[in-house]
């Protein structure tokens, strides 16, 4: 296996692109990109609101020497202290660098209204997803909204602890929202722009759709969740990217959800 520097060395010189990268989405909003150390050919994405009374950071990173880089790269376009880290998402791929954060830092990990700045932010519960306590942040004056990992963009839903059709309404609720700019808590390396748009959400849920049915028809059928990623058609999704380690995964929550065994909180 490739070392963490390898490894991103490799992964930057096969599409092409500088990361970490941070890109400005508006007026003090960024977003970052990094390479997932836990997945090949991943990014770790989060949002940065820079306001004239500290930063917010919407998730962290998987590893402490990804997060510390993440707070460098804040560093240099904001002499103001990182006040604020969402958690949108529990999983060790986003809270495994916690320590590398600043001691400045509080930790936000429930629903609640913020004023940074005079900036407003809404951290949101659209609904439990790919865990049982996803949070987003939503910038109503800028219309952006961070998605944490209800939504990843190239790549085949992961449901390993995730609720298929409560997700399903989660993407519906945030589709109907007033957003022009959502960010996905997960992009495939390669990807030549984050795909921030609201049909990428879209196509995002019908492929949570297409899963959710196919657990369902075979299910009905009698196959069992062992022989179910075997029988599966995906169609058009069962090309994305890691749909072999993640779709045996996904039957098996929807199946799980099918005979009411869905009342944990990961």
């Amino acid at each position: 296996m490739f070392a963490a520097a390898a490894w991103l060395a490799a992964a930057t010189a096969v599409s092409g692109q500088d990361l970490p990268r941070l890109t400005r989405l508006a007026d003090g909003v960024f977003s970052y990109e990094h390479v997932d150390p836990t997945k090949r050919g991943v990014e770790v994405n989060n949002l940065v609101l820079v306001t004239s009374d500290g930063v917010l950071v919407a998730d962290g990173q998987g590893t402490v020497d990804n997060t510390k880089q993440l707070v460098d790269d804040i560093a240099k376009v904001t002499p103001q202290p990182i006040r604020y880290v969402v958690v949108g998402s529990i999983h060790g791929d986003h809270r495994g660098g916690d320590a590398g954060f600043p001691a400045s830092a509080s930790f936000v990990k429930e629903k609640r209204q913020l004023t940074l700045g005079g900036r407003e932010i809404q951290v949101l519960s659209l609904g439990r997803a790919h865990t049982g306590t996803d949070l987003e942040v939503y910038l109503p004056r800028e219309k952006i909204m961070f998605m944490s990992e209800s939504f990843s963009n190239g790549i085949f839903p992961s449901l390993a602890n995730g609720y298929p059709s409560e997700w399903i309404s989660a993407l519906e609720r945030a589709e109907q929202m007033d957003v022009d700019v959502y960010v996905p808590a997960h992009a495939t390396i390669g990807i030549a722009r984050l795909e921030t748009s609201r049909s990428a959400v879209h196509t995002y849920r019908l492929a949570l759709e297409r899963v959710r049915a196919e657990g369902r028809r075979l299910h009905g059928s009698g196959v069992s969740v062992d022989d179910a990623p075997k029988a599966a058609d995906f169609g058009e999704f069962g090309r994305w990217f890691r749909v072999q380690e993640n779709a045996p995964g996904a039957l098996k929550r929807v199946y799980m959800e099918l005979d009411g065994q869905l009342k944990e909180q990961w």
